[in-house]
């Protein structure tokens, strides 16, 4: 018998980034140095506090099944962060954790999707997360969105994309790969769309810790039926722990959560979720914050180099750490575009097909999770490469 995969493995496009990482450690196991601005993932390790809270998990015992819904002390912590922080009112029954936020959007589009159900979500964005609604049979609508709308969904354009088969909207802020963030008046405008529809919002907030223009605030409060998730990933720089959490208002659902939990995950990791137990406290919040402001003065020595390089980016992004660049004016194929960059000048970028189904050759995704220093040298091989190619703006 030959195999023969499901339709839906047929339908789920590779994460483009990852063959580029692969290609860019081939090279450096053969010697090159390269810069990378290509992976989403900070580059400093985990807090040392947040380690030794690990460790010490792992020396007392501390590694067998928790239950589905998460241990209920962190839980607690994470609601008692909702009350301090942001002055909500959250209860610890109503947060799930999960195995990262993918767990979170796994439960969630399991929860909530049927068969043939719409989910509409921003283009460009996650690529991942229309492919959690195609796992589950339903149907992605990929709405257009730029500059005009800061890259994100509108009131006006869930009304337009919405239809009899539409069940859930999804939004990211901020966003991968824009680092955008959606205004708060447009956001609750879009709740209350949502919520007169019939529908269920779910607000992705894993950049949530990484803004740095404005206030941060979290999606809980909206009115009608909102699930916001979060993740200890990025903030916390936590990403091989595997370790993220929902929050749910609605009792009823987390029942149905616990069951999907126990079904797709048992539960998530146990040691992981003894050293999160410290990610509130005093000790690692100043060396979150410390870093968070190493972001951004990342930030803004990339977006200035880049649009000096030609690049073209319409606004300074307000978190995450990612600049979505439109390289037209130098490239008329962002992937062949960051190959060349890759091979040639040492330098790994993504390009835009994997966060667009719209005109994809024209992005590419800067992402500064590596260190000053590293920018530096990157966008000095840049404008070397840049020059060898007949100048810049061409």
């Amino acid at each position: 018998m030959s195999f023969r995969p499901s339709d839906r493995v047929e339908e789920i496009e590779p994460f483009y980034v990852m063959e580029l990482l692969a290609r860019a450690r081939e090279l450096e196991r053969e010697g090159r140095t390269i810069v990378h601005m290509e992976v989403g993932e900070p580059d400093f390790d985990t807090p040392e506090s947040i380690v030794r809270a690990g460790v010490e998990a792992l020396n007392k015992g501390h590694h067998h099944y928790t239950p589905a819904l998460g241990l209920t002390e962190l839980r607690e912590k994470i609601a008692d962060h909702y009350n301090s922080t942001y002055g909500k009112k959250v209860l610890a029954e109503q947060i799930v954790v999960t195995p990262g936020s993918s767990g979170a959007l796994q439960l969630l589009i399991a929860l909530l999707v049927n068969p043939g159900d719409e989910v509409l979500m921003a283009d460009p964005g996650y690529p991942c997360n229309r492919h959690f609604v195609r796992i589950f049979e339903g149907v992605t609508v990929s709405v257009p969105v730029d500059a005009t709308t800061r890259f994100q969904l509108t009131a006006e354009l869930v009304g337009k994309y919405w239809s009899e088969k539409s069940r859930v909207v999804m939004i990211s802020s901020p966003s991968n790969p824009t680092g955008s963030v959606i205004a708060a008046n447009e956001l609750k405008k879009i709740a209350l769309l949502v919520e007169e529809r019939g529908g269920v919002l779910i607000v992705d907030e894993i950049y949530q810790g990484l803004i740095y223009d404005g206030s941060r605030d979290t999606a809980i409060d909206l009115p009608g039926t909102v699930f916001v998730v979060n993740s200890f990933s990025k903030y916390y720089g936590m990403t091989g722990w595997r370790l993220g959490w929902l929050v749910s208002l609605n009792m009823e659902a987390v029942s149905g959560l616990d069951r999907l939990s126990q079904n797709l995950f048992l539960a998530p990791p146990t040691p992981s979720q003894y050293a999160a137990l410290v990610a509130f406290e005093p000790e690692t919040e100043r060396v979150l914050q410390e870093r968070c402001d190493r972001f951004r003065r990342r930030r803004d020595f990339l977006y200035a180099a880049l649009l000096e390089l030609g690049l073209k980016i319409d606004r300074v992004p307000d978190g995450a750490f990612y600049l979505y660049a439109d390289c037209s004016d130098l490239s008329s194929d962002s992937s062949q575009f960051a190959a060349d960059l890759l091979e040639q000048a040492g330098v790994a970028v993504t390009p835009g097909k994997d966060f667009t189904v719209r005109d994809p050759r024209r992005w590419i995704r800067f992402a500064y999770t590596t260190s000053l220093d590293q920018l530096q040298l990157g966008v000095e091989r840049i404008r070397s490469f840049l020059s060898t190619q007949g100048g810049m703006g061409r």
